[in-house]
């Protein structure tokens, strides 16, 4: 693949990566702007589970009718959606809707999957007025104002979109995989001698055929795992993705933002970075040990249910006025988001290699999980409010 091609494919996947990692990372911001307030992790877990719908639409064209599903006119249909929904941000970001008899943003669920990267931190003051000495919140404005962002979001998908345009266009050899090479014993052959013709095949033996697959044998080598050890690891495929992509994410402003806006940034951007290197120690330091992992997931579980418990407690969390409590909760959302993580990419390589549709099976696990912690967390957060707000500039705890 030349490096032209490897630009264009890092361009296309680059508006689709910086909006998932982004979206946590610019919520610090937007929990303060917008009325939702602190609640509104809860309502983009939801929303974010009911874009799962996309996929499994798509799975069931693939599995209905086969062949008939063009994916490049989806792909750029989801793009274009995309960028027109930043450009309708950029200056319909602000306008709200009542909804219910409460006031809310009018975002859409097309529109919130776009509001994803930051714009920086904002700090608090306290203000005077008049020699009244009244305490109000006020926040400083970010580095440049959230127009800029959203035009400058629609610039990256845009060039999202034209990478894509270019990709598809593209003369189709880098398409060329080992599955299509190797399709059987004889094509290998072929494609090492330099034969075009397919009838050259039929020069080998039925004896050089034994020995190719003789030789192929012990380099496909599939661990046996019991009915009990899977079942095992599925349980941890639902609750990994169940924890990290619902339940905790619903009241990460509730167990982060009453240590500060600080606090809650980092815990924010660090943990985004913790998935992704943790994936990448998972592909350089691989540990298939059943116990081994098991005990991640329990140490794992351990600091989120530290960061429920915080957030439990909320707005008067535990060492809430010292350096201590704003790193404790710092760590433990990078600890929690990284150990599960790696938790998730090994199950998903041991269920990989069991076969296809173990892998398939591993998927619909990881969306069940992740959809029911959200389902789970929304009405505790949105109904029955057992996750209190504060605010950070007037703390009023009881003794």
């Amino acid at each position: 693949m030349t490096l032209y091609i490897h630009m264009l494919a890092c361009a296309f996947g680059l508006g689709s990566w910086v909006a998932i990692n982004g979206m946590w990372v610019e919520l610090p911001l937007i929990v303060n702007i917008l009325p939702e307030g602190w609640v509104l992790p809860s309502y983009l877990t939801v929303i974010i589970q009911l874009a799962n719908l996309g996929p499994l639409l798509v799975t069931l064209v693939h599995k209905l009718c086969p062949g008939r599903l063009r994916e490049n006119l989806v792909i750029y249909l989801v793009l274009i959606l995309g960028a027109v929904a930043c450009v309708l941000l950029t200056v319909f970001w602000r306008k709200t809707t009542v909804i219910l008899g409460e006031l809310r943003s009018t975002l859409p669920a097309k529109y919130i999957t776009t509001y994803f990267i930051g714009e920086g931190l904002m700090d608090n003051l306290s203000h005077s007025d008049n020699e009244s000495f009244a305490l109000e919140t006020q926040y400083l404005p970010p580095n440049f104002s959230t127009e800029v962002f959203f035009s400058f979001l629609s610039a990256m998908m845009v060039v999202s979109l034209g990478a894509f345009a270019m990709l598809d266009w593209v003369p189709r050899t880098f398409e060329i995989s080992t599955e299509h090479l190797v399709p059987e014993p004889g094509a290998v052959i072929s494609v090492c001698g330099g034969v075009e013709n397919p009838a050259a095949s039929n020069l080998t033996t039925k004896s050089q055929e034994d020995d190719e697959r003789s030789w192929l044998r012990p380099l496909v080598v599939k661990p046996f795992y019991t009915t009990r050890e899977l079942t095992f690891v599925y349980f941890m495929v639902v609750w990994a993705n169940g924890a990290t992509n619902g339940l905790l994410p619903s009241v990460q402003t509730f167990s982060c933002m009453p240590y500060g806006n600080l606090a809650y940034h980092l815990s924010a951007a660090l943990a985004s970075v913790a998935n992704p290197l943790a994936c990448i120690i998972a592909m350089l330091a691989p540990k298939r040990s059943l116990v081994f992992l098991g005990v991640l997931c329990l140490l794992g579980t351990g600091f989120g249910g530290y960061n429920m418990a915080m957030a439990a407690m909320s707005p008067c969390p535990l060492l809430q006025d010292a350096p201590a409590g704003q790193a404790a909760i710092v760590l433990s959302w990078v600890f929690f988001m990284g150990l599960l993580s790696y938790v998730k990419v090994m199950v998903g390589v041991i269920l990989r290699d069991q076969s296809h549709t173990a892998l398939v099976w591993c998927g619909a696990a990881a969306q069940t999980g992740s959809m029911v912690g959200s389902i789970i967390m929304f009405p505790l957060v949105n109904v029955y409010n057992l996750f209190k707000s504060g605010d950070i500039c007037s703390r009023k705890c009881p003794l």
